[in-house]
């Protein structure tokens, strides 16, 4: 132990890292260091976690030319000269973030600031890292030296395998990171996405700071557990941590008072004092329970919000577009919904299209109820938003992925297509969001004729409620084939649309059917379980209206 406890304040540490005898690792398989690492194997061993984070890192494929030790050692001095290390100021791209001092001593405190301006010196491409004095704190705890430090954090930040993302290093990166991580609570965290709806103006804001809960809040044996699978498993991980940290928050806090007047400053709090409420093995069993989606999903994820800021010009820091903002009171006009319903309605979009403002496309009160025109108005927009007011004033709609264009693909027959961004959700009498599910109803189709003269082999198939195995290389239906130029297979039903009829398959069994008219609807919810029904089996349409999305 002693020759990595430089920067360490024992007093502040975890007693029990002391308390264990000194363990080697040997084993290299990735399936083994995996287990390792959630079950915390060098987590109560101090310098065993050194040793490990060093080979670990070590590993990492980097670019030919990364700094190492010896490059900190001929440069500290010229950058840092006789300053006070603890006065020394940071960085732009650090964006004031906090500066964790952990379980450091003073030496160790002042060795944070030196190195990460030795980054900066080595690293000009760097715009933008907020990670990074996180990082830096947590890694001096294992490190011998500065340099040593200093190289560690350097492979880190070298590293060139694509398919391995590690920190975030400019802004538009780490913005996109922030819009995966609100898709991904609105898909895995609904309960805690309608807390964070309801109290805060800008959900976009609380979902930004989800790095800072972990780099800067989260006390250090809860990080460095973090870390430890991290380092393993990737960034993949640090989006797990963080939606089991919601999870937590809206089950400790749900019913009760704000503290603040920011929620934003309510979930710092809670992270900074987790202890009280979760242990760090529950947080990660949590995490872990999770059933996400793949690394190869969440990459494309990542790309699409990419691309989506990189049009609208956001590639550098800014103030963010509140989503308020996204939906103007003064040019927005619905006869189905309330400039609060459609906001609370943009909450639940995906994040690369809230940054849209909503363009109404067609309404039945001036284009008439006729399926034609729908469809004519419609074409051409992708996604878009169809909202239904019933006669019994119910009011429903769905998120459409895909343009309605392609439901030419199968001529006369009803066709089948969309993503499984899909969804359906009820605003009146009360407001319920459906997750979606594949159609597997397509005899809802049938207008007196059998539903297989409509259905297509692919819907025949799904109506028996038997959906072929995905291989493991295949990609979730989650996600836009088009927008990503995927084979078509890759795309999954969700939409049909032919000249008699519309179905719109949402979620836990709810399917919705209009007739050619549009005067007149039903939907299915067979399997509801304790949600209520989307509408009325059958019901009359009021109005009728189909949004688009204007940058």
């Amino acid at each position: 132990m002693d020759e990595y406890n430089r920067f360490v304040d024992w007093d502040k540490m975890d007693v029990t890292v002391q308390s264990q005898d000194a363990k080697e690792l040997t084993c290299t398989e990735f399936q083994e260091l995996k287990q390792l690492a959630r079950q915390g194997y060098w987590a109560k061993n101090h310098s065993l976690r050194a040793k490990v984070y060093h080979k670990l890192i070590s590993n990492i494929p980097c670019r030919t030319v990364t700094p190492d030790a010896n490059v900190y050692r001929d440069i500290v001095v010229k950058i840092v000269g006789k300053r006070n290390s603890s006065s020394l100021p940071l960085p732009e791209f650090v964006d004031n973030s906090l500066v964790p001092t952990y379980c450091l001593n003073a030496e160790g405190i002042g060795a944070v600031r030196k190195i990460i301006l030795c980054i900066a010196n080595q690293f000009p491409d760097i715009s933008f890292c907020p990670a990074l004095p996180s990082v830096i704190a947590l890694l001096l705890h294992y490190s011998k030296d500065e340099a040593e430090c200093f190289e560690q954090v350097c492979r880190i930040l070298a590293c060139n395998d694509p398919s391995k993302r590690l920190i975030d290093q400019t802004f538009l990166a780490f913005e996109s990171s922030c819009m995966t991580f609100g898709d991904l609570v609105n898909k895995y965290c609904q309960a805690a996405h309608k807390l964070m709806v309801a109290v805060s103006e800008d959900v976009l804001e609380v979902y930004s700071d989800w790095q800072r809960w972990l780099f800067g809040e989260l006390p250090m044996v809860y990080i460095a557990r973090v870390f430890d699978v991290f380092l393993v498993e990737g960034y993949k991980v640090l989006y797990r941590v963080a939606l089991a940290l919601l999870k937590f928050f809206h089950k400790v806090r749900a019913g009760q008072p704000m503290e603040s007047d920011s929620i934003q400053q309510d979930i710092r709090a809670f992270v900074r004092d987790i202890a009280k409420s979760v242990s760090p093995e529950r947080l990660l069993e949590k995490a872990f329970a999770i059933r996400l989606f793949s690394r190869k999903e969440i990459q494309l994820l990542q790309m699409a919000n990419e691309k989506a800021l990189q049009q609208k010009g956001i590639t550098v820091k800014q103030k963010r577009q509140n989503v308020h903002l996204a939906v103007h009171a003064e040019n927005f006009k619905s006869e189905i919904v309330s400039v609060k319903e459609m906001r609370d309605i943009w909450s639940w979009i995906p994040e690369r299209f809230a940054l849209c403002q909503p363009l109404l496309l067609f309404t039945t009160l001036e284009h008439g109820c006729s399926l034609s025109r729908f469809y004519s108005h419609s074409e051409g927009h992708e996604p878009t938003l169809l909202l239904i007011k019933t006669t019994a004033k119910e009011v429903c709609g769905a998120y459409l992925s895909t343009d309605w264009s392609e439901r030419r693909r199968g001529g006369n027959k009803l066709s089948f297509f969309g993503t499984g961004e899909c969804f359906v959700f009820r605003l009146q009498p009360e407001v319920e969001r459906y997750e979606w599910v594949i159609i597997k109803h397509p005899e809802l189709a049938a207008t007196g004729s059998e539903p297989e003269n409509h259905a297509s082999p692919a819907s025949s198939a799904l109506s028996s409620g038997s959906v072929p195995p995905d291989p493991s290389d295949r990609l979730s239906p989650f996600l836009s084939a088009r927008h990503f130029n995927l084979p078509s297979k890759t795309a999954s039903m969700f939409m049909a649309g032919s000249s008699e009829c519309i179905i719109i398959g949402g979620g836990d069994g709810q399917a919705l059917y209009l007739d050619a008219d549009l005067n007149h609807g039903r939907t299915s919810h067979c399997n509801t379980f304790n949600n209520q029904p989307l509408c009325s089996e059958s019901f009359q349409i009021s109005v009728l209206e189909v949004w688009g999305f204007r940058d």
